[in-house]
């Protein structure tokens, strides 16, 4: 199935179809069970009567001392939350070699697939607690070669790539809406076990749909190309060190909205008034919140880059990672004037919490999606699911770092907390606003040549 050259909104709909509603459900199983990780360390696992029972867990201690230091508690809880998304997001670099070079996109796929499923049924037990998690960190990384299937499914040249990038999200923020509603009401609500067997059974029911879709992906390149040593032209060269080079800018960009699954629950469940008629509701709950508005921003984001391209020509991704982490940057403000309001014990109400949210999804809308859509069309066509799955090396590092940062939410402040938070995604917009000026500058006709990320 060649790209299309066809006129339609979106082209190939059905393969479409399939690859997003498949990204849903491996976002279900992979943010609900997100939604439950860093809550059940600290209100169970980590408490002494279970920690004993946990295999391998002294060694495993020790090794996260070298990069976090001795720590214990609810920064034990944080730093674990965030080498494990830290590793769930960097391990698709090698499932895009494994791609590339071994198995083909579809078998990785599935395999990744296979190996979330045990993952998550694994969590159920204490004792299977660090090789569950070896098992999502691994097919999570597999399962990400989906997005390099749906890059395939466009020429390079297709303005339809990015908005065909933004509907895979939208499908992935329709399936976390639902996510720590059912995972995370079952586990905070029943019992741990039952909310991670949910997300088990979401990747399962995913599995299953890929399975049934594969006449409609888009053809595995050919085998040759695989085994083949790809040699880079030198100006595939440049963008490839181009995009290297903005790994970590994007990395620092994404720290407010990665923090959300790591410190700001455990500061939500402390500073949000989350009592209503005299029940508590589950502060996952605010994880279903943010992705019922993300799904909005992400459709109010099509649609204005589709009107802005319309009157002003269409911007360079660059431009628009720019605008997303400047929106971004605000977002930490509204929490840390949330915490200014918590001072002296007093408990927030949750329009704070929305309209962090909002802020937040705005920016976002314009990251992810439109990061994922630059690597996919400046990738080398023989290291095209190695450097797309590459992209993700960004939330490796935006992890890590999350992982340091919310062991410092028992040290500071809230205000002082959050506004750390936005100074360094602020410090990112800024890179990036001049990187799209610097391509705006070498792409205008004239003597001078593009820059390395090429114009759109």
């Amino acid at each position: 199935m060649p790209p299309p050259t066809d006129r339609s909104f979106f082209g190939h709909p059905r393969g479409l179809a399939i690859l997003a509603a498949t990204e849903g459900w491996i976002g279900f199983s992979f943010y609900g069970m997100q939604s439950l990780l860093v809550l059940y360390m600290t209100r169970q696992l980590l408490m002494p009567a279970h920690l004993g029972h946990v295999l391998g867990f002294g060694a495993f201690r020790r090794g996260l001392a070298l990069l976090y230091g001795p720590v214990d508690g609810q920064p034990l809880a944080s730093a674990i939350m965030g080498l494990y998304t830290a590793l769930a997001w960097g391990s698709p670099i090698l499932g895009g070699l494994v791609a590339d070079r071994l198995l083909g996109r579809t078998r990785t796929i599935v395999l990744g697939a296979a190996l979330m499923t045990a993952g998550h049924f694994l969590m159920a037990w204490d004792a299977t607690f660090l090789p569950a998690l070896l098992c999502l960190v691994i097919g999570a990384g597999c399962a990400k070669t989906l997005a390099a299937q749906i890059g395939a499914l466009y020429a390079a040249d297709d303005p339809r790539r990015a908005d065909a990038f933004q509907i895979d999200q939208l499908t992935v923020a329709v399936a976390v809406i639902l996510a720590p509603l059912i995972c995370g009401t079952l586990g905070e609500g029943y019992a741990w076990a039952w909310g991670f067997a949910a997300a088990g059974t979401g990747m399962l029911i995913g599995l299953v749909l890929y399975l049934a879709g594969r006449r409609w992906l888009p053809p595995e390149p050919p085998p040759q190309s695989r085994a083949a040593r790809v040699r880079l032209t030198p100006a595939e060269q440049r963008r490839l060190g181009g995009l290297v080079l903005l790994l970590p800018v994007l990395a620092v960009a994404s720290v407010g909205n990665m923090q959300i699954f790591n410190a700001y629950l455990v500061w939500g469940a402390h500073d949000y008034a989350l009592v209503f008629h005299g029940r508590t509701m589950p502060i996952s709950w605010l994880l279903s919140l943010d992705a019922f508005i993300s799904t909005f921003t992400i459709l109010g984001s099509i649609r204005f880059w589709r009107w802005w391209s319309v009157r002003h020509g269409t911007p360079h991704e660059l431009t628009k990672l720019a605008v997303g982490a400047g929106i971004s940057a605000l977002a930490p403000l509204v929490l840390a004037a949330a915490s200014l309001q918590a001072a002296g014990g007093h408990r927030v109400g949750l329009a704070w919490g929305l309209a962090f949210h909002v802020v937040n999804d705005i920016g976002f809308a314009n990251l992810f999606a439109i990061g994922l859509a630059l690597y996919s069309r400046l990738a080398p066509p023989g290291l095209n699911a190695t450097v797309v799955n590459g992209y993700a090396l960004s939330l490796f590092l935006s992890n890590v770092l999350v992982g340091w940062l919310g062991g410092l939410l028992g040290e500071m402040s809230g205000a002082q907390f959050w506004l750390l938070h936005a100074a360094l995604v602020a410090s990112a917009a800024f890179v990036l606003a001049a990187a799209a000026l610097g391509q705006a500058r070498g792409s205008a006709p004239g003597p001078r040549q593009r820059l390395a990320f090429g114009n759109h």
